[in-house]
């Protein structure tokens, strides 16, 4: 191992370590209980190093995040042998997934605690699913992708699960396995294609091998269809969406932030990844594939998203529709805009997502979840600032100004008219405005219904917690106010990216 394949990995490393560390460690720190006489403390309800295991996961994610920021402006290096690649790319993904987790913890600390999955085992999959999104994100061999992807998707199946004493849990655990390894298949077999055509499992030799046309264009498409397939299912667009509303409600609202925040940057750079680094030469094969999956997302993610009453089944939906947005932006190849208004999409709506399930969860109390739309009538009465915030973040999911979210559709939209995609850009503006009303119809709830209990809109989480989310809706206003700094950094950094500088 050379210094530069140390300093490349080295983040990764840290995670690892400390990870396998606080699980190890968390078995022998007690936790600081209340003095209660005569009454026995369960186990199960309180256990063993949580908070140790909480607090250095906060500054573990703190510490990454700012480690990764520094990296932004270093060149790019390929590492490991050619298995693992940090490029600007890489390190602003990364950076963007650790404050995501960052944020999801925070948020999620008082409702994990309310339903007794607050333990140390919950925090260690979430770093080791993380782990697996890093992997994933600096992926420069087929065979790193692909553990990369089982590593993040592994712990997350059995974070779905976590909840075992409910049937809905358990169920949605259960599909989310079976329908993710037979993505895992199909993915799979698409490589071994690639692998059987080229000789190689390096995302450059692969590049600069099916650019010579002497090689076997049929076996190539086959093997194309069949990566665009497990790719659809990991960002989850129709027809490969079966999973995404069943796991959404099933799971706890905390594993559900889990799955829709930071995995959807890794997914995008799986996306990157393969088809504009390695598969570039094919965009004739691949690109009519994204356009009908953006098309089927877009449409059927909006239209039955109208028909839901869960509000975590309508955000399933929503993020269906908004993968068809991410997908768009894919089309306009050798434009470098386009690449950087598709990242620029994913990052800020994983921003609009953590506010949007963080209030889901504030809202919820010991013995009552907040899944209903009808959980959220009269909400303006009892909490006007945090009516607020929901109504910043369905006006951002739905792409109104002045919200970032309208700066994201904006950004795409121009890329696609640029890139003589019109006719899709005039699809996708009837597909907002059709997304519109269910957002909208949140907003009506909270601002103009009577609350349908006495109880209703009680706010639980800590005091940094409601601040956090607070800052969480002023940024996505802030973003959507002036977006030009982010959207500079993100075509800064996909541009240096695809130059390898």
């Amino acid at each position: 191992m050379q210094a530069f394949d140390l300093y490349a990995v080295l983040p990764e490393l840290v995670l690892l370590v400390v990870a396998c560390l606080l699980l190890v460690a968390s078995v022998y720190v007690p936790e600081r209980q209340p003095a209660s006489p005569g009454v026995e403390q369960d186990i199960f309800h309180t256990p063993r190093g949580v908070g140790f295991v909480y607090f250095f996961t906060i500054i573990l994610l703190v510490y990454l995040i700012f480690a990764f920021m520094a990296r932004i402006g270093d060149v790019s290096i390929v590492a490991m042998n050619g298995l693992f690649q940090s490029d600007p790319i890489s390190n602003l993904l990364k950076a963007c997934s650790c404050a995501a987790v960052l944020v999801s913890l925070v948020y999620s600390k008082q409702y994990l605690t309310d339903r007794a999955l607050f333990r140390p085992d919950f925090i260690v999959l979430v770093l080791l699913a993380l782990l697996g999104q890093f992997v994933l994100i600096s992926g420069a061999n087929l065979l790193t992708l692909y553990l990369g992807l089982e590593l993040m998707a592994l712990p997350t199946y059995a974070l779905v699960a976590m909840r075992h004493s409910n049937e809905k849990s358990v169920e949605a655990g259960i599909k989310y396995f079976i329908l993710g390894a037979l993505a895992s298949g199909f993915l799979l077999y698409g490589m071994s294609m690639l692998y059987g055509v080229t000789g190689s499992l390096d995302l450059i030799e692969i590049f600069r091998t099916v650019a010579d046309p002497r090689v076997n264009h049929l076996v190539m498409a086959f093997g194309l269809v069949f990566i665009v397939s497990g790719l659809a299912f990991k960002l989850g667009v129709v027809p490969f969406h079966m999973w995404v509303p069943d796991v959404y409600q099933g799971a706890p609202t905390a594993v559900t932030l889990m799955i829709a925040a930071a995995p959807k940057l890794a997914a995008f750079a799986l996306l990157f990844r393969l088809l504009v680094n390695t598969l570039l030469p094919l965009m004739g094969d691949w690109q009519p594939m994204l356009v009908i999956l953006a098309v089927l997302s877009l449409v059927v993610g909006n239209v039955t998203a109208i028909a839901q009453t869960n509000i975590k089944r309508m955000l399933a939906y929503s993020a269906i529709a908004q993968m068809g947005f991410v997908l768009l932006g894919m089309l306009s190849v050798f434009d470098d805009h386009a690449f950087s208004a598709s990242m620029f999409y994913v990052i800020t709506y994983v921003l609009t997502t953590l506010g949007s399930f963080g209030l889901i969860m504030m809202l919820s109390r010991k013995g009552h979840d907040c899944e209903t739309i009808d959980d959220l009538k009269g909400l303006n009465k009892r909490h006007p600032w945090f009516a607020f915030i929901g109504l910043v973040m369905m006006f951002s999911l739905a792409g109104i100004p002045p919200t970032v979210g309208f700066a994201a559709k904006l950004g795409v939209l121009e890329a696609l008219v640029d890139g003589e995609h019109t006719f899709l850009a005039v699809i996708a503006v009837i597909a907002s405005l059709i997304g519109a009303f269910y957002y909208l119809r949140v907003v009506k709830v909270m601002y103009f219904d009577e609350p349908k209990e006495e109880h209703a809109g009680e706010i639980s989480g800590s005091g940094f917690a409601r601040g956090l989310l607070s800052l969480n809706a002023i940024l996505v206003l802030a973003l959507g106010i002036l977006p030009a700094s982010l959207m500079a950094i993100c075509l800064d950094t996909m541009r240096r990216t695809l130059l390898g500088a």
